[in-house]
């Protein structure tokens, strides 16, 4: 994978045990909303995000498909000043995508054990 597109993402993100809950046209919409954020760099400043889009951030740098980064410089009049990044973790974005999606949650119509116990075992 040398250049990101969104269905990588979008499979990476898929492949993620937080969202194996989305279907895939929700992980194309979030992967491509991510992205057209970064445009063609690998990393944008904070401050660009609603609080909405910075909470999806934070999910997906949970996740590890995301990082942040912060730069620390002096001002002319002696303050220090922060800049706080976010940048797509391409390496990890890599292996999600190449990795098996997980398994899917069991269903309640899953049989269990118990079904073949008479309902009399029960009783004192």
């Amino acid at each position: 994978m040398d250049m990101l597109t969104v269905n990588h993402l979008a499979k990476a993100i898929s492949h993620s045990p937080e969202y194996s809950h989305m279907n895939d046209e929700e992980t194309l919409a979030l992967a491509e909303h991510i992205l057209n954020f970064f445009g063609f760099s690998d990393r944008i400043i904070d401050n660009v995000l609603h609080p909405e889009d910075r909470d999806t951030f934070y999910m997906l740098e949970d996740s590890g498909l995301m990082e942040t980064e912060r730069e620390e410089t002096t001002l002319y009049d002696g303050r220090e000043w922060r800049i706080h990044y976010w940048a797509l973790c391409s390496r990890h974005i890599k292996w999600r995508h190449d990795s098996v999606p997980p398994e899917p949650e069991p269903s309640e119509s899953t049989s269990s054990i118990y079904d073949d116990v008479n309902e009399d075992i029960w009783t004192r």
